[in-house]
């Protein structure tokens, strides 16, 4: 009889396991990915995955949560570094650009999800609109912060710039995007 599996590796075989389904859905797609693949690439057996989440979209939804947690405290702790209120805010965009150039950026995670699941699967719908309303939010707080009341479309120029980005596969439409902010809110 097998050693049962403790909470440590319990917990270490979750992160592993989100780590293959973010890498292998965010690369491929998540109905081009079956769940076979996300065993083999993972090393975990399919009864292991079952027990950690009990359907795929179970699995769709933690990694998308998690993804949510991590891509808002990156941003974050970039715009933070940044003192002055409208400089803060065109971080934003500065931080888009370096994700738009990183190897492998396919756009948003959460539009592809909701491209792919969004009007299949109410779980997903509800994890992308938290993310995009988190998003929203911490957008709105930096430009409140400027006092200008410019958020709705700074926040739609990040947006717009995101899923042009993804698109188009060039990281200038955060340059664009900030030009535009930069007009939006006076700054030089």
């Amino acid at each position: 009889m097998p050693a049962p599996i403790t909470e440590e590796q319990s917990l270490a075989d979750r992160e592993s396991l989100l780590d293959t389904a973010e890498e292998l859905f965010y690369e491929r797609g998540i109905r081009a990915v079956g769940m076979d693949e996300v065993r083999a690439a993972s090393g975990l057996p399919l009864k292991r995955i079952y027990r950690l989440f009990a359907t795929k979209e179970d699995l769709v939804v933690a990694m998308l949560r998690r993804r949510d947690t991590r891509w808002r405290a990156s941003l974050t702790a970039r715009v933070t570094r940044v003192r002055d209120p409208r400089e803060r805010v065109l971080a934003i965009f500065d931080w888009l650009a370096e994700w738009f150039a990183e190897p492998g950026f396919r756009g948003c995670a959460w539009v592809n999800a909701h491209g792919e699941l969004g009007s299949s699967s109410d779980a997903v719908l509800a994890e992308v609109r938290s993310h995009k309303r988190a998003f929203h939010e911490q957008v709105a707080a930096w430009v409140r912060a400027t006092g200008v009341p410019v958020a709705e479309p700074v926040y739609l120029l990040a947006e717009g710039a995101i899923v042009t980005a993804g698109i188009s596969g060039d990281p200038a439409p955060a340059r664009h995007a900030h030009a535009a902010a930069a007009t939006l809110l006076g700054a030089s």
